[in-house]
Order: C-alpha cells, then sequence, then structure tokens
C-alpha cells in the first residue's frame, strides 16, 4: 500500500469518504500561497478563510477534472449526523492548470469547526466528459461516493485532507 493510501486510511478518508483508490494524478493544495495542505496535518481556521489555490497533474488540457471538498466531521466528530458537509466543488478544470480554470458550481464556504478536530478532504475526480457534473441539491447530507456514482466519475484519482479546531484566543498568539 503507498505511503498516501496508508495515512489516508489512517484518517478515516478510505473508509468514510472514498473507497480505496490508485492515485495516478498529482494534486497541491496550497492556503495564504505557502500553507501546502498534507495528509492529517493541521491548519488554523486563519490560515483557511480563503479560498485555495488548487493545482492539478494529468496527462493534457483536454482532461476534465472535479474537485469536491468535503467536511466529514459535520458538525461534530463526535455526532457526524451531517455527514458529509460540502465546502466547495469546481468542475470542467483542465489538466495540468489549477481550480481557476474550472468551473465554480459550489461557491468556497469558509470551514468554522466549533467542536472538536474536523477532516477536510479535498477529492479529485476524473470526468468522461465536459459539462456532464451536476451540482448538488444541498451542502448538507452530501455523501462523495453516491455523488461520484451519480456523475459517472467513478474512484478518484487524487485525495489530500487536513486537520482543523476552533482557534482558541491562546492558540493565535
Amino acid at each position: 500500500m503507498s505511503r498516501v493510501i496508508e495515512t489516508l486510511t489512517v484518517g478515516r478518508v478510505v473508509g468514510e469518504v472514498v473507497d480505496m483508490f490508485s492515485p495516478s494524478v498529482s494534486m497541491n493544495v496550497i492556503y495564504n500561497s505557502n500553507k501546502q495542505v498534507a495528509n492529517g496535518h493541521e491548519l488554523m481556521p486563519s490560515v483557511i478563510s480563503t479560498k485555495p489555490r488548487v493545482d492539478i497533474g494529468g496527462d493534457d488540457m483536454r482532461t476534465a477534472y472535479t474537485l469536491i471538498m468535503t467536511d466529514p466531521d459535520a458538525p461534530s466528530p463526535s455526532d457526524p449526523y451531517l455527514r458529509e458537509h460540502l465546502h466547495w466543488m469546481v468542475t470542467n478544470i483542465p489538466g495540468t492548470t489549477d481550480v481557476s480554470f474550472g468551473k465554480e458550481i459550489v461557491s468556497y464556504e469558509t470551514p468554522r469547526p466549533v467542536v472538536g478536530i474536523h477532516r477536510y478532504v479535498f477529492v479529485l475526480f476524473k470526468q468522461r466528459g465536459r459539462q456532464t457534473v451536476k451540482a448538488p441539491v444541498t451542502r448538507d447530507y452530501f455523501n462523495t461516493r453516491r455523488f461520484s456514482e451519480e456523475n459517472g466519475l467513478g474512484l478518484p484519482v487524487a485525495v489530500v485532507y487536513f486537520n482543523a479546531q476552533r482557534e482558541t484566543a491562546a492558540r493565535r498568539r
């Protein structure tokens, strides 16, 4: 098992959000031009208040990708009854570019964890064609697997996640 899949499995992303997959496309998620998302690392809410830059690898610009950002721990990790909460969705992203070249169909919603440590998961899918992915009806009760199935996306080609929790006054110093 690759190190990437191992960290996703330990973090319960594989299992709770996505099924086992083989990473095949590079994806870099960077907040505030210098905070790169790495599996299991913690980012402060003040760092993640604006949408990140997401660079997509892939073969060429003719291939389209869909990016999903979800919180499988909403509203709290001990009672995630809203699982998953959708924070962002961009479709029709050309390979070898970044998300700014895609179509934002669900605007970026700043993560605001209130209770406990939340996982925020970025999932990248390869589309079968352009204009083939439909926007979900609601942000709450989102299900990445079901969405993938309904839109013919198959298994992910890249996944990365980070942790965040509410910043207390002492942690902001």
